[in-house]
C-alpha cells in the first residue's frame, strides 16, 4: 500500500468516525428531549401566572431573580401586576461551633441559613403554603489563613447557601405548579 492510499484510508475512516459520533450525539439528544429531561435551572411559569413578583432581598432574592431571568420568566417590580408572588417571609443566618481544639479554640463552624417562604397567585390563593428551609455548610477556621481569606471563604459559603435555597424554593414551586395543573 503506498502512502497516498494509506492517507486516503485514514481520512475516510476519520470522516466515518466523525459522522458516527455526530449521529450518536443527535440520537442521544433526541432521546433526552423525548423523555422529558430538562435542565434543573429551567423554570416554567404558566402564562396565566406570569409575570412573577419576588418579594425578597439579599442574596436569596438575587439568586431567585437570576434563575428566573435565565429561564426567560418575566419578572415585574410591581406586586399588583403579578400573576404569581413569591415571598420570603423571613430569613436568618447563624453559626455554631462544631469542632474545638484541646485548648477550647474553635476549629470549625456550621454556617446556617433559614428561609421561610410562600407563593401566592394573583388572587392571593396559596400555591405554596408557608414553608421553611434550613441549610447548613461547614466552615473550617484555619488559624494559618489570614482574616481576609476567612471572610472571602465565608462570603462564598453564604452565596452557596443562597443559591441552594433559591434552587430548593424553585423546585418546590415547580412541584406545586405541576400538582395544580394536574387537577
Amino acid at each position: 500500500m503506498n502512502r497516498q492510499t494509506a492517507e486516503g484510508s485514514i481520512r475516510w475512516w476519520r470522516s466515518r468516525h466523525r459522522l458516527a459520533t455526530l449521529l450518536l450525539g443527535l440520537v442521544g439528544m433526541s432521546l433526552l428531549a423525548g423523555c422529558g429531561y430538562r435542565l434543573r435551572g429551567d423554570v416554567d411559569i404558566p402564562p396565566g401566572l406570569a409575570p412573577v413578583y419576588i418579594q425578597a432581598d439579599g442574596l436569596v432574592g438575587q439568586a431567585i431573580d437570576d434563575r428566573l431571568l435565565s429561564s426567560g420568566v418575566p419578572i415585574t417590580p410591581v406586586a399588583n401586576d403579578a400573576g404569581l408572588i413569591l415571598r420570603i417571609l423571613d430569613q436568618s443566618r447563624g453559626s455554631r461551633v462544631v469542632a474545638v481544639d484541646r485548648g477550647g479554640k474553635a476549629l470549625a463552624f456550621a454556617l446556617e441559613l433559614e428561609v421561610r417562604f410562600d407563593a401566592l397567585d394573583a388572587a392571593g390563593e396559596p400555591l405554596i403554603p408557608p414553608q421553611q428551609l434550613t441549610l447548613e455548610r461547614t466552615f473550617d477556621d484555619n488559624p494559618d489563613v489570614a482574616v481576609l481569606g476567612k471572610q472571602l471563604e465565608s462570603d462564598i459559603i453564604d452565596q452557596d447557601l443562597a443559591n441552594a435555597a433559591a434552587d430548593q424554593m424553585l423546585l418546590r414551586l415547580r412541584a406545586a405548579l405541576a400538582a395544580r395543573s394536574a387537577q
